[in-house]
């Protein structure tokens, strides 16, 4: 399956996760936590792309295995996101934590478009309604 973007999927437990994928469909990133519903994992990912660039990722040697993963902290000290798979270097686990930052700053970016075209259409609706109330108005006192 190709297509970048949020994806969420039923966990084992029945509960929810989110996953980040990235253009070739490859997935880059999953909550660390499982949430109620669907709409719950949308929630706590949009809460992760408003913090954005504050997120600081630590590198971990997997246990008894091979290869490294990135794990985001929370204030707690629990998880909020971690890499999707290991990887056989440090430095291309690295990469992989700084191409999660890239995907995410452009999430944001889309989003803060998105709104600031839905709000314009929102401040054209009310004016295009409020010049016809008014006009109305005006006609009704003369």
């Amino acid at each position: 399956m190709r297509g970048e973007g949020l994806f969420t999927e039923r966990a084992p437990n029945g509960r929810f996760q989110w996953q980040l994928k990235a253009m070739n469909g490859r997935v880059v990133a999953v909550s660390s936590s499982v949430h109620e519903s669907s709409g719950d994992a949308e929630r706590a990912f949009a809460e992760l792309v408003a913090l954005g660039p504050a997120l600081v990722a630590r590198i971990t040697h997997v246990r008894d295995g091979l290869g490294w993963t990135w794990v985001v902290p929370g204030p707690r000290g629990n998880p909020l996101v971690k890499s999707s798979r290991a990887y056989e270097r440090y430095a291309t686990c690295q990469n992989a934590f700084r191409r999660f930052m890239a995907l995410l700053a452009r999430m944001s970016e889309a989003k803060g478009a998105a709104g600031s075209v839905e709000a314009a259409e929102t401040v054209e609706e009310a004016a295009a309604a409020g010049g016809a109330g008014g006009g109305g108005r005006a006609g009704a006192g003369s």
